[in-house]
């Protein structure tokens, strides 16, 4: 973390959100995706970069594939914190709850952002139970003041570390 600087990855599954929280926080955020029968999906990485405070926060999204656990590794190597994008209008399914314990296991910071909660059906109190070893605020990917305030506080709850 020296220099001002941090790596903060982005993880989660398949449509979950990755993507377009980081293009929200970043408009001119860069990504390597892939166009497949079910909609365009991250290959290899999201990137991107938000000042807060004196702080520069360099943002890395993972694919959320399982076949790309390889490159998750590659990513994750230096970070600093870590996010979970969940989506909040399904039920976790076993690959979030990994990704979750991984993370957890790794204490480094670590926030949950529960991602389409503006949706119907949406399970917040569920999940929000689920993932009660972390920070978790519930968020709509494509509204930049609410991912820019949940990025803000999560980075403020450790900042006291740098």
């Amino acid at each position: 973390m020296a220099g001002g600087k941090i790596k903060v990855v982005v993880f989660g599954a398949y449509n979950a959100g990755k993507s377009t929280l980081i293009q929200t926080l970043d408009p001119a955020s860069r990504h390597v995706e892939a166009h497949t029968g079910e909609g365009d999906t991250t290959v290899a990485l999201d990137y991107g970069r938000v000042d807060i405070h004196a702080l520069q926060v360099y943002l890395f999204g993972t694919p959320g594939q399982d076949r790309f656990e390889f490159v998750r590794q590659i990513i994750a190597r230096g970070m600093d914190a870590a996010i979970l994008v969940v989506d909040s209008s399904v039920p976790p399914d076993e690959f979030t709850l990994h990704l979750f314990s991984a993370l957890v296991d790794q204490k480094i910071p670590l926030a949950v952002m529960l991602n389409k909660c503006d949706l119907p059906g949406a399970r917040r109190r569920d999940l929000e139970d689920t993932f009660k070893n972390a920070l978790v605020f519930p968020v709509c990917a494509q509204d930049r003041a609410s991912v820019s305030a949940a990025l803000t506080k999560f980075v403020e709850s450790f900042i006291r570390d740098l």
